[in-house]
């Protein structure tokens, strides 16, 4: 029921968009251009009552506006937008569905799934859609008006250089929830990731930054909740502004501020993996949440001579519009919000061909990519782009502008088939371990454009990489048939778990040469949560739905020796420039070093020819790394100069003895890593030029070139 006592409404203004709490009152301001009636609806502190419905009478260039000079934070609103509905030519309206503030700052309740949803009845043809007069505000999440102020004190951006940078992506949930040194009331949450036990595992590991999966607000697809399951992933934005509640312990967006304080206080920046692509209103036959009754049209690309349906280049139903001004304002305030307001540090964009996008073509001079070029806070930021989409010509790795970062799918692609031991791959690793200057030099990027991942959300996670040829689905309700089915995986001669002590022991040794060759590679790593500790998913490739066991990390059953390794790893990655170049490779004399900066090398110790890149045959591979080459200097303009390297790599079955090549006088190779572990051949071991190094059967070693009988402190620790 609807009470209708009066309401003080003063005029407010139309800038900025949302609820805005100034103190004394609150200023509402909603953009529509073709709606011809708006309504302010105001509910209980419950949400489930409808106290007020004011009429916004004020419009000033398309935004809706007014003011209520006694409300105050914590109030619940939402709004009705009256128009024409005509599908037939993309008008939606529908004022009998609450719609929600595409500018909240909160989102309260829980949506309570039912046909009152949706702005049409459905008949037996498409033809049969009719409009539907059920009000839909019983079951619907609420806009909340938020006090925007927080003591952030002396919290300062970390700003940690691309190539010094070590990405973890993890899931706010997942990581947390079986933590067993989390508090439980805690588990699950932002306060939780903010939590002792979780920094002292991310400073240990040796991580400048996290990147979480999505947590603007979004929704449990329909489809799901009936089959009993939940969007875990949240691909699935409604929200922009608002952190998703669900992470949420105290009920106030502090505690995301908080959260992030305390990372920045341990160094730790924090990346959001945004979702702008497209909104949880589906396709033509989707809910009325927000966007599709507020203006369908206008949010929404719709197909030019039937815009009845929409562009689909997400594979989800719907394409935000970005050709239209209002939408790309609406990114950027987002955008913005995020940073002044939330303090993060950057965003990876899911899909982000699909916002070049201009009339259909990805155009990397579009109009949103220029806007965050030009812009001065976001231009300063992290920016990694998942380069492509499902649209025609969406795969466009390496082709973002300078300032961008990229998900780089032909590294992941390179190194999970080399070391799967598929032949003819080495020239593809070569470029790919080398901060892939194909795809990035020509452009004017550095090797730090790429980020660099065996693992991600998307796909089998590491131990699942060695343990499974096949993909295992099922549980997601749809036959098997979701996910990738070319995961370039080996389950090394069982699938899924066995007692089998050999094929365990090829596991652990498949394991460190993908977490030595991700870290030793030019370029930005990413690491998966979890794959440090061996979590598995038993063999389900899209666990998007998979809000359980299957996708929260299991702390209690912790590979030590694997963590072990990847934190050893990663520290020598942070001590060493020469694992972490700011330029690429040239390949030749560096002047002043008098010796190359690189050496491909053949196991009889001899330079690659063209040729020998291109044989199906070659598995092994050598690569000489010159400390004394770099060719950089640091912040003072000093000269950078590191020790040399040299990296093994035989993804062959069997041994294969590698010459070590010559060094300089009374120099030996020391032994730093081999992932073969075998007790005579300890890391620390040295070898004389000359003399063979016995490369295992599908191993990595790692050998520096230091002065004989050399034992020093740093030594040890790396070994």
């Amino acid at each position: 029921m609807v009470i209708r006592s009066e309401v003080i409404v003063w005029p407010g203004r139309p800038y900025p968009l949302g609820a805005t709490w100034d103190g004394e009152g609150v200023n509402f301001a909603l953009f529509s251009e073709h709606a011809e009636k708006v309504e302010l609806c105001l509910f209980d502190t419950a949400g489930r009552r409808e106290l007020h419905r004011l009429n916004v009478r004020e419009q000033t260039d398309q935004v809706w506006h007014c003011y209520l000079p006694e409300a105050r934070p914590g109030m619940l609103y939402g709004y009705r937008v009256y128009g024409p509905y005509d599908a037939a030519k993309g008008l939606r309206f529908n004022h009998n569905k609450l719609l929600l503030d595409p500018y909240a700052k909160q989102i309260a309740g829980d949506l309570k799934w039912s046909d009152s949803h949706f702005g049409y009845r459905i008949g037996n043809r498409l033809e049969d859609l009719s409009f539907d007069r059920r009000d839909s505000a019983p079951g619907m999440i609420k806009s909340m008006v938020v006090d925007p102020a927080f003591t952030w004190g002396s919290d300062h951006a970390p700003r940690t250089p691309w190539h010094k940078s070590t990405i973890y992506e993890l899931h706010v949930k997942g990581f947390t929830i079986q933590h067993p040194q989390v508090p439980a009331a805690l588990r699950g949450t932002y306060a939780g990731l903010g939590t002792a036990p979780v920094i002292d595992h991310l400073l240990k590991l040796g991580i400048t930054a996290i990147e979480l999966m999505p947590v603007h607000y979004f929704i449990d697809d329909r489809v799901l909740v009936q089959r009993g399951l939940r969007n875990y992933w949240g691909y699935n934005s409604i929200g922009f502004f608002a952190p998703a509640a669900r992470y949420c312990s105290t009920g106030s967006i502090n505690e995301f501020k908080t959260m992030v304080k305390t990372m920045h206080s341990a160094g730790i920046e924090v990346i959001l993996d945004v979702v702008y692509n497209h909104t949880a209103e589906g396709n033509q036959l989707g809910p009325t949440l927000s966007f599709r009754g507020i203006d369908n049209s206008i949010y929404y690309r719709v197909v030019a001579d039937n815009p009845r349906y929409y562009m689909d280049y997400t594979g989800t139903g719907n394409t935000l519009n970005m050709r239209h001004p209002r939408v790309l304002q609406l990114i950027m305030d987002s955008l913005r919000y995020w940073v002044l307001d939330m303090h993060v540090d950057g965003f990876r964009f899911d899909l982000a061909a699909t916002l070049a996008r201009e009339l259909h073509e990805v155009d990397k001079l579009g109009a949103f990519l220029d806007i965050i070029h030009q812009d001065p806070l976001l231009s300063q930021v992290k920016l990694i782009a998942e380069p492509w989409d499902l649209g025609e010509g969406g795969y466009q790795v390496g082709k973002f502008p300078v300032g961008w970062a990229e998900w780089n799918d032909r590294y992941r692609d390179a190194v999970r088939s080399y070391w799967k031991g598929d032949g003819g791959q080495i020239g593809e690793l070569a470029y790919r371990i080398t901060g892939s200057s194909d795809l990035y030099a020509r452009s004017g990027r550095r090797p730090y454009a790429s980020i660099n991942f065996v693992t991600a959300h998307d796909g089998f996670t590491l131990q699942d990489l060695v343990s499974y040829t096949q993909k295992h689905n099922d549980a997601n309700g749809e036959e098997n048939r979701d996910g990738a089915d070319n995961n370039r995986s080996w389950n090394c001669g069982a699938e899924g778990p066995t007692d089998d002590p050999a094929i365990n022991a090829l596991r652990a040794r498949q394991k460190k040469n993908f977490v030595a060759t991700l870290l030793l590679s030019q370029g930005v790593p990413m690491v998966l949560s979890g794959d440090e500790i061996g979590h598995t998913q038993s063999g389900n490739n899209n666990a998007y739905c998979q809000d359980n066991d299957t996708s929260w990390l299991n702390w209690e059953q912790t590979d030590t020796d694997l963590l072990g390794f990847v934190r050893r790893v990663i520290a020598l990655r942070a001590k060493h420039a020469v694992f972490r170049r700011r330029k690429f490779f040239q390949g030749r004399a560096i002047k002043g070093a008098g010796i190359k900066d690189i050496l491909w090398l053949r196991p009889d110790g001899g330079e690659m020819t063209d040729d020998e890149w291109n044989q199906q045959y070659a598995r092994t591979l050598g690569v000489y790394l010159s400390g004394s080459a770099i060719g950089e200097a640091d912040e003072r303009g000093r000269p950078i100069t590191d020790e040399n390297f040299l990296l093994l790599m035989n993804a062959h079955y069997e041994e294969v003895p590698f010459l070590l090549p010559t060094t300089a006088s009374g120099m030996a190779w020391v032994a730093i890593l081999d992932t073969s572990c075998q007790t005579s051949r300890t890391p620390g071991v040295q070898y004389n030029a000359g003399t063979t190094y016995r490369l295992q059967a599908r191993s990595l070693a790692l050998l520096c070139e230091r002065q004989r009988n050399q034992r020093r402190e740093s030594e040890q620790s790396e070994a």
